[in-house]
Order: structure tokens, then sequence, then C-alpha cells
């Protein structure tokens, strides 16, 4: 006589199974969903630049979170599918062997080309448009940033663009950052903290320094990243095109209050610039009445 008990047993298993694919396939879905309206360029943060790079960086971001989003839901899918297809009703019995086709070989190599294609074919031409096509001084807006725990400096020069010289000899408490105060530049280069100005639609060459340790200069919404090194002057070039205010942001720890190290650029016209760098070279603001 036949165990009714028995008898139903495949039958719950079975059912139990699919209904266990099922949710699978509807986690999957609500995943993919989520994973391809998040990486939309709409999500990125606004772009304010109109230098080359400027486009090439958005566009190498979206391919490698969309590269990401593919990867994250084919895991997904396999991994449920590896659960319903090899669960222990179906397989009492352990296959000491394993897999014997080379697919996931094929598909590794696949997502290796890919890989190789967003590095060579985006990202290194991104980066050497970056780092190699300069903007010249002399058609550029020359500032020098100094990263200090926990602020950032601006150092500016008036109309005639030309730096005072600086040595580590001439640090003092009233001169921090060694400027040679018989230079005859010395009276008209000034500096400002956490709040630097630049003008609309004209090259930004800036000169990222550090005075203590480790910092990194960003601001999201020109695509600007340079970390500050202390002992040396790192160039970095943007070009903002839309009148604002946008947060400098400190991208490396730099110590306990590194939360608190956040400045602010304004973007101005050329007019408003002029006035701001002459109100400032006039007023005492200079490097020889002190420091802002």
């Amino acid at each position: 006589m036949n165990n009714p008990s028995s008898d139903q047993k495949p039958t719950e298993s079975s059912a139990s199974g699919g209904l266990f694919f099922l949710f699978g396939l509807a986690v999957v879905a609500v995943f993919t969903w989520f994973a391809f309206t998040s990486i939309s360029p709409a999500h990125l943060p606004i772009n304010v630049s109109s230098a080359p790079q400027s486009k090439g960086i958005d566009q190498l971001i979206w391919l490698v979170h969309l590269l990401m989003a593919v990867l994250f839901i084919g895991w997904l899918l396999y991994f449920f599918y590896t659960i319903f297809r090899f669960r222990k009703e179906r397989n009492p019995k352990a296959d000491y062997v394993g897999v014997r086709s080379h697919a996931s070989t094929w598909l590794e190599g696949i997502v290796a080309i890919i890989e190789g294609v967003l590095l060579v074919g985006f990202a290194i031409p991104i980066w050497a448009n970056a780092s190699y096509n300069f903007p010249q001084e002399k058609d550029s807006t020359v500032i020098k940033v100094i990263a200090q725990q926990f602020k950032w400096n601006g150092w500016y020069t008036s109309i005639n663009g030309k730096f005072a010289k600086q040595d580590r000899h001439f640090v003092s408490p009233d001169n921090p950052f060694g400027l040679d105060k018989t230079d005859p530049n010395f009276k008209d280069n000034f500096f400002v903290s956490s709040d630097l100005v630049v003008p609309i639609n004209k090259p930004v060459l800036a000169y990222v320094s550090s005075l203590d340790v480790i910092h990194c200069f960003k601001v999201n919404p020109l695509r600007v990243t340079q970390d500050a090194i202390p002992g040396m002057v790192i160039p970095a070039h943007f070009t903002p095109a839309q009148l604002g205010t946008y947060q400098i942001n400190c991208a490396q720890l730099c110590g306990n209050a590194h939360y608190a190290m956040h400045g602010t650029l304004k973007v101005v016209s050329a007019e408003d610039y002029a006035k701001w760098v002459a109100d400032h070279t006039k007023s005492g603001g200079g490097a020889g009445g002190g420091y802002e």
C-alpha cells in the first residue's frame, strides 16, 4: 500500500521550488528597474564646465555604471537559477566533478574585453586630454589653491597676473605661505580663505598644493578633482560655463575635522571678477595687508 504522504512530497517540493524561482525573478525585476533608472545620466551632478574632458567624464561614468548594472543583474539571475536548478530535492546526490562547460570562461573573457575597451577607448583619452591639453596661462585665469587643515586658500594676483616669489625661509606667523615681501609684485597679491571666485567662459588654471597633509581639491559640477600633496604643485584646469556658486570638497581624508573642509567657488561675469580683484587689491586685502 502506497504511503500518501510520500506521494505528495515531489509535488510539494516542485511547487515550493517554482514559487521560489518566481520570487527570484520578481526580485531581479525590481533590482533591474532600480539599477537602470538610477544610472540615468540625468542623475549625475550638474555639469557646468565647457572643458573638453567634462563630457567625456560623464560618458565614462555612465558606461561604467551600465556595465556594473548588467553584471549585477546577470549575477542575480545566475544566483537564483543555481539555487532553483541544483536544490536538494532535484539533486539528492552531490556531483563532485562540477561544471564541465567553458561558458563561464567565455563570459569572463567578454567582460575583460569590455573593460579593456572602456580603459583604452575612453578612460585613457580622457585622462590624456585633462593631463596634457592645458590652456595657456596668458589665456587663462591663473590662481594658486593651497590646501590647509581645514580650509582652502586661494592665492590671486592683480590684473598684471604676476605672483610674488615664495621661499620657505620667509615663512613666519604673519607670512604662512612664505612670500618675499621685497618682491615688487607682493603688494598686488592677495589671499582668500575657502571662498574662491573665477570668471565665466574663461579657462581656469589652478596650481594645487598643500601646506600640511594630503588633501584633494574637488568641485563636482566643474568635473575637476586634483590631489593636493605637500611639497608638490600640481596644475589642474577647468572652464566654468554657468554663473553660480559651487561647493569645494576635500576628497581625501585629511584629519579629524575633514568633514569641515569645504568651501565655495563662485563663477561671476568678467566685469564682476575684474571689480572683485580690484577691490581686494586696493582695500588692504592684498598679501601686504593680511590674509582674508
